[in-house]
Parts: C-alpha cells; structure tokens; sequence
C-alpha cells in the first residue's frame, strides 16, 4: 500500500525521487550500531533516547567525497547517497584534466586505484605508468593521472572503490583490492563527475559546497594553466551557475591558495579553509605551539577564518585517560580560529586504537563505538563548526540528537 501510495504521488511531491529531499533524512543502521557498542553512560542513554529521530539536514555534518565508506568516492551516487544521511555540505576535490577542465577526484594522480581506466586500453595506454605486474618481489605498479586525459574521456570511466592489490600480476587483481571493511556491494557503476556537474547536483540536492583544490602533480605551469589560473577557475565555476559565495567553503593544504582567494576573491574570504597539514613537518607537536610555524595568530592575522586539521591534533588525554581538547585546539579557538575536524569513519574498526586519525586518543580508544565519544568531545569541548565524515549518518544522527543548529 505504500509503495502504490508512493508511486501515486511522484509527479506531484518527488517523494520517490532519487534526488533526497532534505526533509526525508534516512541515517540507516550504523548510528545504532555505534551507540551499542557503548558502554552504559549518560552520552550512551542520551544518544538512544533518540533513536525514533527527526533526523535532519545539517551543515556539522559533511560528505567527505561524498559517503565513501561504501560507495565509490567523488561518484553521483556517493554524493546522493551522503545527502539522503543528512550531510548538509558536501565536497568535490579538485583536480584538472588535459584540456585543463576540473572534476572531482582525491587525487590528480588516482584514477588507477579509484576507477576502472586499467580496463580501458585506449585510455590505459595514455596513463603516465602503464599497468606493470608484480614480480620478482616488485609490486604491482601504475600511475594514472587526470591530466593523462581529456574531460570526455574522464567521463567514460567508472567509478570503483578506492583500492590496488600489490601482488596482482593481471589487470583484473590490481583492481580487486578494495579493504576488507569496505563494500563493493555499490561500486559496480559509478558514475564520475565534473567539477561543473557536481554544482549542479549539489544544488540540486540542496546543499552547500566546500571544493578542495589539490596539489598539481604535474609541474606548473601547465600548457600555460598556473596555479592562479587554477585557484581562480575553480570558484568562477560557482560563479557561473550562481551558487552564493556563503554557501560555498573552498579549502586547501597550501596556505598561498588560501591567501590568493582571500585577497582576490573577498566575498569568500570568511568561508575559506586552510587544511592543515603540518603534521607531515618534522617536529610538529600539537601541543607545542613553538612547532606550529605560522601561529595561530598568525594565520589569523593574514585573514584565516577556518582551519581544518585531522581530528587527532583537537585531541589529547588527561590524567585520567579521558578525551579533553589538545593544546592545539584550544589556542586555536583563543585566536579566533573556528575549526573543522577530518575524518571520520576512515579508520576501520577502531578496535586497536584507530590508527592515523586517532593517535592522540589510541590509549582511549578500543571499540567502536568509541566513535561516539569522539564526536561528542569534539562537538562539546572542542566546539568544531562541522566534522568530515565518509558515512555522515553517524554525525548527522548525533547532531539532530543534540539539537545543533540545521541548515534550512
């Protein structure tokens, strides 16, 4: 009766749409599963007293590339499918074809491990390393860049999980290599997207936008496109289809990109974001400010508004091995910084400490749904603005628990 109720109604309200509406947000069964998997506390009897929802649309929550947790990565159904959990802003990373056209890809340089071009041998054959099999206990081998090909033949391909099995000796076993905590149950046929589609889409879903301009592996300038040339085509395509500059939150991981938009484009100073990477210096300490080169003052001062560094910099442990905010989140917030945590859900299971993302904390964390108390020391001690995730479920469900403010 439903479904024909459903059916009945299409033309008129697009309930059954696959594009999700915002007031239909679907957070599934994995939020469920997280909060058992606490033990009994007050965020635990808190979190289940609000398992009937409303669920709603928020901008705390972020599609990390969409929700590649089990979809492929930057692909139209990861992004619909990020929407439908409730991701109030989702994100396109940035990178540039051969005829210098932007799409949507982690990478410039993972079209081998993120789509099916190793099976494509016209376009197999233009990829800056060609597929090379193992042997004599050498991996496997390929480099396949965007700027290896032209924007239509970027669009021909497929999206698959991102993943290489190092030991393959065929085509086919290097691209079987999807971890074995993912899913390619919903990656036979991804569907691959231009920066400019994207726009689209996520207009069309209702949400707002934050693009990642990544690093060029090619040397710059390129065929005449630098850097700039880069940096400022990305936001004139927001321009061009009309998306109002405070619902659009462009990042990177080089502090120049960040000052070029902000001195060149000011109607999206405020909502730029410096990724911060520094972790990756030698000597970084997030609780040393004498290894955080610029200060956070200083970032303030060139014009920074946000900085988005991965969770574990927010994060130390006290006395008594409870989660409290590091010396690096709190200094942030002093100087005026609002601040982003990445990213979350891309640990696996977290039942040896949580790898990368959870280094601070590990002595905390042993189980899944330790996951929970990080989003909540995050939200409540840290005070992050949003949290990246690759499945936004968990976050939209704890921010529609916790009443936080949505995006209607």
């Amino acid at each position: 009766m439903k479904l024909l109720i459903c059916t009945s109604l299409i033309i008129l309200l697009s309930a059954c749409s696959q594009t999700p509406q915002s007031k239909n947000i679907q957070v599934g069964s994995r939020p469920y599963y997280l909060i058992n998997d606490l033990p009994a506390s007050e965020l635990k009897t808190q979190l289940q007293a609000c398992s009937e929802g409303p669920f709603y649309k928020t901008d705390f929550s972020i599609g990390h590339r969409g929700a590649p947790m089990q979809y492929p990565e930057h692909t139209k159904e990861s992004y619909i499918a990020a929407a439908r959990m409730g991701a109030g802003v989702l994100e396109c990373d940035v990178a540039f074809t051969k005829d210098k056209e932007l799409v949507c890809r982690h990478s410039q340089c993972d079209l081998h491990t993120t789509t099916n071009i190793l099976a494509v041998p016209e376009l197999a054959a233009k990829c800056t390393v060609p597929f090379k099999p193992a042997q004599n206990g050498q991996p496997a081998q390929a480099k396949c860049c965007t700027s290896d090909i032209t924007l239509a033949e970027f669009l021909t391909l497929k999206g698959k999980m991102d993943g290489a099995n190092p030991k393959a000796t065929t085509v086919a076993e290097y691209l079987n290599g999807t971890p074995s905590w993912r899913t390619d149950l919903y990656a036979s046929n991804g569907t691959l997207m231009s920066h400019k589609q994207s726009i689209t889409l996520f207009k069309q879903l209702d949400v707002k936008m934050t693009p990642e301009l990544k690093s060029p592996q090619v040397t710059m300038p390129f065929n005449g496109f630098t850097r700039a040339h880069y940096a400022q085509k990305m936001l004139n395509e927001y321009s061009a289809q009309n998306v109002p500059s405070d619902h659009v939150f462009p990042q990177s991981f080089n502090l120049d990109d960040v000052k070029y938009w902000i001195n060149n484009n000011p109607e999206f100073a405020n909502n730029s974001v410096y990724l911060d990477g520094r972790d990756e210096t030698a000597n970084f300490n997030p609780n040393n400010p004498a290894t955080w080169q610029p200060s956070m003052a200083e970032l303030y001062d060139d014009g920074i508004r946000i900085l988005a560094p991965p969770i574990w910099m927010l994060l130390a442990l006290d006395d008594n091995k409870q989660i409290v905010p590091s010396s690096y989140a709190t200094s942030a917030k002093a100087a005026g910084l609002k601040l982003i945590a990445w990213s979350l859900e891309r640990s696996g299971p977290l039942n040896s400490g949580g790898g990368y993302y959870y280094q601070s904390i590990k002595q905390a964390i042993d189980r899944d749904g330790d996951m929970m108390k990080v989003v909540d020391v995050l939200a409540q001690k840290v005070g992050v603005m949003a949290i990246f995730s690759d499945w936004p479920a968990t976050v939209s469900y704890y921010a529609s628990c916790m009443n936080m403010a949505n995006s209607e």
